[in-house]
Order: structure tokens, then sequence, then C-alpha cells
């Protein structure tokens, strides 16, 4: 059997627990109150939202836009150690920091995997670095080790970092894991594995929440006249709960 075909046999046997599940939990167990209490109000106000059905779809889309970047993040990084440990042996790691280890041509690899190139602030990357400096000091300096970060989807023309790191961004990360430079096009058929019928009933729960919430926010939230009631949005979402004064 390919490494393809055992790829796509992980997929189809992964994806729906590891992200359409997940997915799907994420939305169904949701509250509303506990959504606008994360969200920036005025952030909402200076787009001029002014209706519930507005606002609840607002709040739902960025909530899923972040929620299902973290769950495919997480399904990608073990379909990438999967890869790895069909072709190169490789496996997931213990160190701080680093989700993958392998040898390939007598070089030891340690990977700190990513969903994209543009993943962090300058402080977790410094905390990157750092787990890789630790990794390599306990290694030793006669250890032919390579530190990567590795980045599922994306591009980046310098890979060689002057803190001592590779970055390698979507073809040049998979190819690294695969030994096969068409991977990073290979797998996406298999990710879309049942994704209709997923995405269907994701939809349909979907469709139930934003009705519910939009209820709830218009008795909760709205006055008489249907308008927003910024007040008691603010009062939920800002209003002092230690009685703190200057």
């Amino acid at each position: 059997m390919t490494l393809l075909q055992k790829t796509k046999e992980f997929v189809a046997k992964n994806i729906k627990p590891q992200f359409h599940d997940k997915r799907l939990a994420s939305i169904e167990k949701l509250k509303l109150k506990n959504v606008l209490k994360r969200k920036n109000p005025y952030l909402f106000k200076a787009k001029a939202i002014s209706s519930a059905p507005d606002m609840v779809k607002q709040l739902l889309d960025a909530h899923l836009s972040s929620n299902e970047e973290t769950l495919f993040g997480e399904f990608l990084e073990s379909m990438a150690i999967f890869v790895c440990a069909e072709k190169f042996k490789g496996m997931k790691s213990t160190s701080e920091g680093v989700d993958l280890e392998f040898f390939r041509d007598d070089i030891r690899y340690a990977v700190s995997i990513k969903s994209g190139p543009n993943w962090g602030n300058s402080r977790q990357i410094s905390k990157m670095i750092s787990d890789f400096d630790r990794i390599k000091k306990i290694a030793g300096h006669r250890a032919k080790i390579v530190c990567v970060n590795g980045c599922c989807y994306g591009q980046d023309k310098n890979p060689n970092k002057e803190k001592g790191y590779l970055k390698l961004c979507g073809q040049d990360f998979w190819y690294l894991i695969s030994d096969e430079p068409t991977m990073y096009k290979e797998i996406v058929e298999p990710v879309g594995h049942q994704a209709r019928s997923r995405c269907d009933e994701f939809n349909e729960a979907y469709g139930r929440v934003i009705t519910n919430f939009t209820r709830n926010f218009t008795i909760d939230f709205c006055a008489a006249n249907g308008a927003i009631d910024w007040d008691k949005l603010l009062e939920l979402n800002s209003a002092s709960q230690s009685g703190w004064q200057a």
C-alpha cells in the first residue's frame, strides 16, 4: 500500500471524530451569554450592527472561524505525524514545544507544527526558539539535529532563519516529512472525505443555534422597538465584578 493510500485511510478514519464531530459539538454546546462575554461589544458598535439577527450571525461566525482553525490545525498535526511515522518512523515528541521527531538521512529533525506561516507573535516565536535551543543543548553539540517550524500551508521564501532553525511551509514541509514532492496536493482530496454530508449536518445545527440565539438576544438585549440595548449588553460584558475604586 502506498503512502498516499495509507494517508487516505487515516483521514477517512480520523477526520470525523477529530474535526467534524468536535466542530458540531462546539456549536451545539454554545451559550449565548458566554459568547457575548468573550467578544468585544465596542467592535460591533463600530461596525454599525443594529439588529439582533446581524449581531447573532456576526458573533457566531467570529466564534466559529477561530474554533475551526484550531480544530483543523490539530487534525493536520495528527495527519502530519502519521505521514512521517509511515515514511520515516517519526514519533510524536515528548519535548516541550516540539511536536514531531524523526531521522532522515542520518539527521535528526525536531519539528514544531503549525497550521500556517502567520501563527504567532514575537513572544510566541521566542518561546519556540527557546524550546529548540533546549532540545539542541540536551542532544549535545556533536549531534546532527535540525529544528524546524513546519507549517501545513503557506509559503516562506527564506527558510533559513537567523536564530538557527528552518521554517518550511506548504510543499516544503510536506516534502520534508513524506519525501513526496506532490504530497501537499495529494492530501487535499482525502481531506474532503464525506465533507458534504458532514457540512449538511453542521448547517442544520447552525440554523437552530441562529434561531435560538436570535430569539434569546431579542428578549434579553433589545428594547421594545427591536433596537439593541447597548447598556444591557455592556453590563453583561464589562460591568465591574469587583467593586474596585481608585
